[in-house]
């Protein structure tokens, strides 16, 4: 049996039935789920080395594991297993083979129940991306799902409140995936309890009866309320992107800096060294080309000397103060505020940056500002040097030409 060419057919029928279908309100169970799914099966099922015939029962029963969201939504299970049955049926498969890649997918249905390791690695596949990165933005996609079926706004809180109790009853079967993925999910099974917790503080909050003078004293001012919103409500992903892409784009602009000074530094010592070596031995007989050869020599070590300046590092003492925690002053982002210090003093200011939003993000600002006062001394000093080097060159030139014709005069 040629699985593999199977497994291409199977890939592409499987793909025209998400594209055929195009059900709108499927923002999470989509052709995209399913190929991550099958991807982490493979990944999965390389581990363990399966034979062929397992490897093509974990892969098939991945591709139609969600497949009867277009037929059945409530039983999607049987319904994906009676697709597969049917497809597999055509292509010939044994009904052994296909016997085990509906069971396969029937052990997904929730609460999971695998009685094998080859339904194991497709229920942890299909539930791997709770212990990944990306569970934020799959389960935001899932809620917006369960919206569009249900035609109303799910509440955030009470959403929350499911996803930890899935989190709670769920475990991975698989050893691969518990040893891969167990703590992740742990910290992100702990995001989601504190921000449980501080949504029952908010809700908690017993409400002020403004009509009452005994209680204005109690209320807070509405300026502090609507500030306390907006930092509730200060998109914490996209400030991280931020700062992340920021200081991504300075790296970029710091190594074009060195890659245009280590060119300037290069071109300069190739005509510096035909200069030494050629031309001086030759000026006793041409006596007309000593101030050309001057000029140009004069322009090629200037060149170098910026080039090099803006090049060379600046380094700080490396040493900082119990103070300059305190005071959140110095920026432990830069290894040249720390490189003097000994461990658990750098560790010890670390915990505290990490445990204050207010010192952590300063020390963000400050480490992309002084990414930009180097980068400004880089190529301010590059385009003295790239100046000197342009107008040198066309000075050097005319040198040369007018030396030569006056000569011949």
């Amino acid at each position: 049996m040629n699985y593999r060419e199977i497994l291409d057919q199977l890939r592409s029928h499987v793909a025209n039935v998400f594209h055929a279908k195009n059900d709108a309100r499927l923002i999470y169970h989509n052709l995209n789920h399913t190929e991550q799914v099958v991807e982490n099966a493979v990944k999965i099922a390389n581990h363990y080395r399966l034979s062929d015939e397992d490897f093509f029962i974990v892969t098939a029963a991945s591709w139609f594991h969600d497949l009867g969201y277009f037929f059945d939504c409530q039983n999607h299970e049987a319904s994906g297993a009676g697709l597969a049955t049917e497809f597999l049926k055509e292509k010939g498969v044994s009904s052994e083979v296909i016997d085990k890649v509906v069971n396969c997918i029937l052990a997904t249905k929730m609460p999971q129940s695998p009685e094998d390791l080859l339904e194991q690695i497709v229920c942890d596949a299909d539930l791997y991306h709770l212990g990944s990165n990306s569970f934020k933005e799959r389960n935001k996609l899932m809620r917006k799902e369960a919206e569009a079926f249900c035609s109303r706004t799910l509440d955030k809180d009470e959403w929350r409140l499911k996803t930890i109790t899935l989190f709670k009853t769920h475990h991975y079967h698989t050893s691969y995936c518990q040893n891969l993925l167990n703590a992740k999910k742990a910290e992100n099974l702990a995001e989601l309890e504190h921000k449980a917790q501080e949504a029952q503080k908010e809700t908690a909050i017993v409400p002020v009866d403004h009509k009452s003078p005994e209680s204005a004293q109690f209320s807070e001012p509405l300026e502090i309320k609507k500030d306390k919103k907006k930092k509730s409500e200060r998109p914490e992903r996209g400030i991280e992107t931020m700062f992340r892409i920021t200081s991504t784009n300075h790296q970029r602009l710091s190594d074009m800096a060195d890659n245009k000074a280590h060119i300037m530094i290069s071109t300069n010592s190739i005509i510096l060294s035909v200069i030494l070596s050629i031309l001086l031995r030759k000026l006793e007989d041409n006596p007309h080309l000593i101030i050309p050869t001057l000029i140009l020599l004069v322009i090629c070590v200037v060149t170098m000397v910026f080039s090099i300046l803006a090049t060379r590092p600046s380094i700080p003492e490396g040493v900082f103060t119990p103070q300059d925690i305190t005071n959140k002053k110095v920026n432990l982002l830069f290894f040249g505020n720390f490189y003097r210090m000994s461990l658990p003093d750098y560790e010890g200011g670390m915990i505290k940056m990490m445990e204050d939003r207010d010192f952590l993000y300063g020390s963000l600002i400050k480490d992309l500002y002084s990414q930009g006062v180097v980068l400004g001394r880089k190529y301010r000093l590059l385009r003295i040097a790239y100046n000197v080097f342009m107008f040198g060159i066309v000075i050097s030139v005319v040198a040369f030409i007018l030396a030569s014709f006056l000569v011949t005069l």
